[in-house]
């Protein structure tokens, strides 16, 4: 019995790819904003609807990259509990203090009354760092209007957005800038990869320095790292992006035959609500069980079929062990019962209707 995983790459046709990579090897120029770089950045400007596009080697790194691009780094950060560690990660890294604002319990993304609950407890906050959980949008505009109040940045962890528009814009648009994630496992990936989308020439151009080690040339104008793609990255991301509305085309047929086969929310089971606004990428399917006893109980039934969902997220950033504790209940409840069923655009049906018969017969 093969295994199923909670997902596969997607791959660009073998051909296509090998394309790029003659040419790469045609030039010799394989990093340091190369061709497929520019061409790459030009795409996805337009593709995500957003000023400014700004390449970098992962989504980790774009979230460092954008948290000095907006001067947040030392300082402290609102953030969520309810994300993937990348997102603490990168705030510790930049010596930013996490603040954590609990979730909301519908949408599982940060809950504005929680921020702005924040803000007004700790005046010392420079910043606001909400993550858009599974693609599903935050309340992009509750939270820009509480930011502005407040006079404090807002960036956003995009890494599962790509492709998402709400109120007539792409996702990533939204805030003072949005950190995205190209890694293999996601919607659109250039292997390993990433970006800071941002509003003006002036953040665009800083963007450029951080990535570069700060320099052009011998003139060294700020502090940078090296964060840029290479050309054979960016090449995977070219043959891909013209891929994308059939994958997503072919998500959304699997994520609807869940729905009917699950029988939601009769089964017990639920989903995150999402805003009627937005378009959604079906980047994951997420379940949210009754309890955590009955989620394991599924899980383990699934397991003994050789079929691996994933526990995400868990646990609850807040109470990692290099973190400040500090409660928040509805993500600590959250994390006990919610995981991602497979799904991947090649997964075929019959994989659906395996998944949801043990589901059920378990149930």
């Amino acid at each position: 019995m093969n295994m199923t995983p909670v997902t596969r790459a997607t791959l660009p046709p073998l051909e296509s790819y090998l394309e790029k990579i003659r040419e790469i090897f045609s030039c010799r120029y394989l990093t340091n904003n190369g061709k497929n770089v520019q061409e790459l950045e030009q795409a996805l400007t337009g593709f995500l609807e957003v000023p400014h596009l700004t390449l970098c080697t992962n989504g980790t790194l774009a979230l460092q990259l954008a948290l000095r691009l907006l001067n947040l780094n030392g300082k402290p950060v609102v953030t969520t509990p309810f994300s993937y560690v990348a997102t603490v990660s990168a705030l510790l890294w930049e010596g930013c203090e996490p603040v954590f604002a609990d979730i909301d319990p519908r949408t599982l993304c940060i809950s504005p009354e929680a921020v702005e609950a924040c803000l007004n407890a700790r005046p010392d906050i420079a910043g606001v760092l909400p993550v858009h959980v599974y693609g599903n949008a935050c309340d992009v505009t509750a939270l820009e209007d509480i930011c502005r109040r407040h006079g404090v940045a807002l960036l956003y962890d995009a890494a599962h957005a790509f492709g998402c528009r709400i109120h007539d814009r792409g996702l990533l648009s939204w805030g003072d800038a949005s950190a995205g994630s190209f890694h293999a496992t996601k919607l659109f990936h250039t292997v390993e990869g990433g970006c800071v989308a941002c509003r003006t020439d002036e953040a665009q151009e800083r963007l450029s320095l951080l990535r570069a080690f700060g320099h052009i040339g011998d003139d060294f104008i700020c502090l940078g790292i090296n964060a840029k793609m290479s050309e054979v990255h960016a090449a995977m991301g070219l043959c891909m992006l013209p891929l994308l509305p059939e994958l997503i085309r072919r998500r959304a047929e699997l994520c609807a035959a869940y729905d009917a086969l699950l029988d939601l929310p009769r089964s017990g089971l639920a989903k995150p609500a999402m805003s009627p606004d937005l378009e959604w990428n079906y980047a994951y399917y997420p379940v949210i069980f009754p309890d955590n006893k009955t989620m394991m109980r599924c899980l383990a039934a699934l397991g003994r079929e050789r079929i691996h969902p994933r526990r995400y997220f868990y646990p609850s950033l807040n109470t990692l062990p290099y973190v400040s504790p500090v409660s928040c209940p509805v993500s600590e409840d959250i994390v006990q019962r919610v995981a991602c069923l497979p799904l991947w655009p090649d997964m075929g049906m019959d994989t659906v209707e395996r998944v949801a018969a043990i589901l059920t017969a378990t149930l």
